[in-house]
């Protein structure tokens, strides 16, 4: 290194330490400094490090020469250690995607419930004598799923709902994936009101369009309309489907919602009608779908008894069981005064013994 060079690094550190003494001078309250011997250029040199001792971010070391590794340059060159910075995962489209499906998890739908026995706090109530049906009947299908249904209606049910929707998700007879609605008139006689070709889940596992791993089933049991879900126009991600004039049943399964509703059919599905051939929803036909998801916001808008709840499961029964207060009577809700029931069944027996 030239001599010039060397002047001019010397006059650098002695204008430095003038600095530091004048600073400290002009501000006592930096405290007490703390001297340091620094190298430079193979010999070393004390330095005034004012005021209180933090702990260093940054450490810098000055090097010559004789220090370099053999492979460098013969430039005077500084060594610095910085803690490394902090790592940001980003997630790419696909991961974001599948995140998003997976928060709705909740509209996952489980295999059918065994049959609970009722908690002993509620009452047991009686299955009523069959209700008589207004007339006329089209024919002995309807007269038997007429039939089906009120053998499952409690008394509580018929005094509390007014519309009955019946689901057969049976693979096959007579009334086998179809919906049935009834009507209760003012004389609280039972009218089948409709009679529309449906398709339930097709009860086997699959794997969704997003790699989820899913079984493709309609549960059976009693179930009411959620009232803060229904959607003219509804798409599910998880099966990136179109879900026109949605209806989803409100229950609660293992703490989570379910995506279970009844939709129009899209596409391809409609010609399907009549078999198993949904992911768990009830299809049906756009426009028997549209006529029903107007009828029901329309004039099936009042309370309802709410459905029981178990604590352990965290699920809402789909037994037909319902809430009650401390004093027996049945805890009420706002919703629509609509009760589906959905059952594995096809009626060839009973239709062929209305013959």
């Amino acid at each position: 290194m030239s001599a010039l060079r060397l002047l001019a690094l010397s006059y650098v550190c002695s204008a430095s330490v003038f600095v530091m003494a004048g600073t400290l001078a002009a501000h006592p309250q930096l405290g007490r400094g703390l001297a340091q011997n620094v190298r430079v250029f193979g010999q070393e040199i004390a330095i005034l490090i004012l005021g209180p001792q933090p702990s260093p971010v940054v450490q810098l070391t000055l090097s010559t020469q004789a220090d370099l590794p053999p492979s460098s340059d013969q430039r005077t060159w500084a060594r610095s250690q910085i803690a490394p910075p902090q790592v940001r995962m980003v997630k790419s489209p696909r991961q974001m995607e599948r995140a998003a499906v997976s928060s709705l998890a909740a509209m996952a739908i489980l295999p059918d419930l065994a049959p609970a026995p009722s908690p002993p706090h509620m009452a047991q109530v009686e299955i009523p004598e069959p209700l008589p049906f207004a007339q006329p009947l089209p024919d002995n299908r309807a007269r038997a799923v007429a039939l089906r249904l009120n053998a499952g209606l409690t008394s509580e049910m018929l005094e509390n709902f007014d519309l009955f929707l019946y689901v057969s998700k049976a693979n096959k007879g007579p009334l086998s994936q179809r919906l049935y609605v009834f009507e209760k008139g003012a004389n609280g006689r039972l009218k089948l009101a409709y009679d529309w070709p449906a398709s339930t889940g097709r009860e086997r596992q699959e794997i969704s369009p997003v790699g989820e791993r899913d079984f493709t089933t309609t549960p059976k049991g009693f179930y009411e309309l959620d009232p803060g879900r229904m959607y003219r126009s509804y798409h599910s991600a998880s099966w990136d489907q179109d879900m026109p004039y949605a209806m989803f049943f409100n229950w609660e399964r293992e703490g989570l919602q379910t995506g279970l509703a009844i939709h129009a059919a899209t596409g391809s599905e409609i010609e399907k009608l009549g078999t198993r051939a949904s992911a768990g929803c009830v299809h049906l036909a756009p426009k028997n779908a549209a006529t029903l998801f107007e009828l029901i916001q329309q004039h099936y808008r009042g309370p309802v008894p709410r459905l029981a709840y178990d604590d352990t499961t965290q699920t809402l029964s789909n037994q037909g069981e319902f809430l009650r207060g401390r004093d027996g009577r049945l805890a009420m809700t706002e919703g629509y005064r609509v009760l589906v029931r959905i059952e594995d069944y096809g009626g060839a027996n009973m239709v062929a013994a209305l013959f």
